[in-house]
């Protein structure tokens, strides 16, 4: 199975975001969004907030999966997702 782990504040949700989702999920057997809680800044949307606006935009889409996360990402990836791609960089 090839998963996919997309992490980000998405502070807010964006189309821009959305389209990157939706690519990846045709590439991927399964996408897992990363919601990062940084409690050292403000956001605009609390961490769960921004989970459940994701859920929301994603419902369609059936492999993805959202997940909210603090700390390093590559602690996270690896007790939770053991995702071997990643994307980076947008």
């Amino acid at each position: 199975m090839k998963i996919a782990v997309y992490p980000g504040s998405f502070d807010p949700v964006t189309l821009g975001h959305y389209d990157i989702i939706e690519r990846t999920s045709k590439i991927f057997d399964k996408v897992i969004l990363g919601v990062l809680n940084n409690r050292a800044k403000s956001p605009l949307f609390s961490a769960e907030e921004r989970v459940n606006m994701l859920k929301e935009v994603t419902v369609s889409l059936t492999n993805v999966e959202v997940q909210s996360f603090e700390g390093l990402l590559i602690e996270w990836r690896c007790h939770n997702c053991k995702g071997p791609a990643r994307h980076h960089g947008f």
